[in-house]
């Protein structure tokens, strides 16, 4: 913005030169009525045209008094009046300065607004504070987060808005070199807090949403514990059995083939566990399957029965209902350990004499890979926790029939690298429907050979 030039030779020579003038004008008649009149006369002219300027510039004084006051207390200033001679150029100057002033308020407006605006639309809080820790202002992060309503807070002091005992010995205690951990008592929000001088004993605060951080960090704390016990019982088992063989060394063959067999049976525990851990891992570094295939639904649920029937040996009766002309386009063995997971599940966890039904139909949205089993159900407050790693329902079921604990979070991982999703419905005492959905955009139909 450029700069408005001053010349201080012309603005002096603007405002005297009336002056002067007026001081002539009164001196020449002055002097003209003393010389006509006489001394006297010409004394009491002078006194009478200097008490006319005298009184001309009070009034002119008194209307720019007025103008300043009014000006103080109205938003609005009225206009400067018209002057005239010397006070003409005043109230020029006057003008121009206060146009200087008004493009120099809106321009700290505009940034202020521009303030507000950025700082409402951070994640994280802000709360500003005066001397006395009461609240100037907040973004509407902050709002949230302390439930605060700036209309309605502003000018109240905080330790009486926000009732956390940690919170008020923190401000109490005025060390602020670390920030404040406040967990929510209904595990719903986690926030950490910290406190930041601003100008003289005036401070910010700053407040930041945790909650997520601190369900992955509980996560990680869980996989951690779950992958320590999982390993620990083989482990234990195996590392057990050979003590025995080493303490007794005359144990008979009967029995040594009995401890074979059983350490072999936890070693492929572990096996299979690690194998899981890796499978989850590499699903979880990549976004999108690293190979892609034509794949026929028809061989690839031919090939899930299959093995679903050996592996329920005819304690179940499995059904299926499959449009055989579709095929898939992704990785195949991605989807062949979904679908099979997924299938291999309802084999386990359904008593003998249960019924399976596996369905594969499409339509416009995509293609579904249904489960049903009449297993025993599982209640609602599980269900939304299924796909995490280790979890279960009935640890010491799962462990019976030999699962990881990791199939449903690689079955999850797998749909999702595919643009597809895990539906669940299940009813206790009445069984379980696991629904793989595939987009559209991965499901075609192959003609059928006659």
């Amino acid at each position: 913005m450029g700069r408005i030039a001053f010349h201080p030779a012309s603005f002096l020579r603007s405002f005297w030169i009336p002056i002067w003038f007026r001081f002539g004008v009164i001196a020449f008649f002055a002097t003209m009525s003393g010389f006509i009149l006489g001394e006297r006369w010409g004394y009491v002219t002078a006194i009478l045209g200097l008490s006319l300027l005298i009184g001309f510039h009070l009034y002119y004084l008194k209307r720019v008094n007025s103008w300043l006051i009014n000006s103080s207390l109205d938003e609005s200033p009225p206009e400067l009046p018209t002057g005239f001679g010397a006070w003409e150029t005043v109230f020029f100057e006057l003008r121009r300065a206060r146009k200087r002033d008004q493009r120099r308020s809106a321009e700290v407006e505009e940034t202020l607004n521009r303030f507000i605006e950025a700082s409402s639309a951070l994640p994280d809080g802000i709360i500003i504070l005066d001397l006395a820790d009461r609240i100037e202002w907040c973004n509407p992060s902050a709002c949230t987060h302390f439930g605060l309503d700036l209309a309605r807070d502003r000018g109240f002091l905080i330790a009486n808005l926000v009732r956390q005992p940690a919170f008020t010995e923190y401000l109490v205690r005025a060390d602020f070199s670390e920030p404040l951990h406040i967990p929510d008592p209904s595990s719903t929000l986690s926030l950490t807090v910290q406190f930041l001088p601003f100008q003289q004993n005036r401070r910010i605060i700053l407040s930041r949403d945790v909650t997520r951080f601190m369900r992955v960090e509980a996560m990680r704390r869980d996989f951690i514990a779950n992958v320590s016990h999982e390993l620990r019982t083989p482990l234990t088992v195996v590392g057990g059995f050979l003590e025995q063989m080493v303490d007794q060394p005359d144990i008979s063959n009967q029995q040594r083939a009995r401890i074979h067999a059983l350490m072999l049976d936890q070693s492929q525990r572990m096996q299979r566990l690690i194998e899981d851990l890796i499978t989850l891992s590499r699903l979880e570094s990549q976004s999108a399957p690293s190979m892609e295939e034509s794949i026929s639904a028809r061989i690839l649920v031919s090939q899930l029965l299959d093995e679903a029937g050996a592996l329920s040996a005819g304690r179940h009766i499995i059904e299926s209902h499959i449009d055989q002309s579709l095929t898939f386009l992704g990785a195949g063995e991605e989807l062949r350990s979904a679908f099979g997971n997924l299938l291999s599940n309802a084999v386990r966890y359904t008593p003998a004499g249960g019924r399976i039904s596996v369905a594969l139909s499409a339509s416009d949205a995509g293609a579904v890979f249904s489960v049903t089993d009449s297993g025993p159900g599982i209640a609602p407050e599980h269900l939304p926790r299924l796909t995490e790693r280790f979890y279960r329902v009935d640890k010491s079921r799962s462990r019976e029939t030999g699962g990881t604990g990791l199939g449903l979070a690689i079955v999850k991982h797998i749909l999702a690298r595919h643009g597809g999703r895990l539906d669940i419905e299940s009813t206790v005492g009445k069984g379980s429907t696991f629904k793989a959905l595939l987009p559209a955009a991965r499901v075609a139909r192959a003609a059928l050979a006659a």
